[in-house]
């Protein structure tokens, strides 16, 4: 099927609305990272993806917790750093390797991620109540496309 100037038009606009929508979610992150680093409590998406991470696999290297975040060796040294001084994970060393060291979320690190993701989970399930299972299943495909493409630039 061939799209009409009007067709173009339309989805020139509609892509152009993608992208101010993208450097808006950009603009938000950036403010909660700021607020994780000024307000007890307080998780970056980062942070919550840590936890549930830990969560979901239990106790990682370093290493391994980098590659399931999607975060470099080094950043997600200081993330831990941060998660260890909150009470949220520790790390302990494995009998059998004392080179290494794994990160294990603690009772308070599991109790903070069961909020925050009931947080989250309510408050999708408010913004986004007139959107059926297809628009949003839509709209995590955009979400994904638009990680490749950052992930390019």
């Amino acid at each position: 099927m061939t799209e009409g100037p009007e067709d173009v038009v339309t989805r020139a606009q509609a892509l152009d609305a993608l992208t101010r929508a993208a450097y808006s979610l950009s603009a938000a992150d950036a403010r909660l990272r700021g607020r994780a680093t000024r307000t007890a409590g307080a998780l970056s998406l980062t942070h919550a993806r840590a936890l549930r991470v830990l969560a979901e696999d239990g106790p990682l290297s370093v290493g391994r917790l980098a590659e399931r975040t999607e975060t470099t060796g080094a950043a997600t040294t200081q993330l831990v750093n941060g998660l260890v001084a909150a009470g949220y994970v520790t790390r302990e060393r494995p009998a059998q390797d004392k080179r290494s060291v794994l990160v294990a979320l603690t009772a308070r690190g599991r109790q903070r991620h069961e909020e925050r993701s009931g947080e989250l989970a309510r408050a999708l399930a408010e913004a986004l109540v007139t959107q059926d299972a297809a628009a949003l299943g839509t709209a995590a495909e955009v979400l994904r496309r638009l990680a490749e493409i950052y992930d390019r630039l």
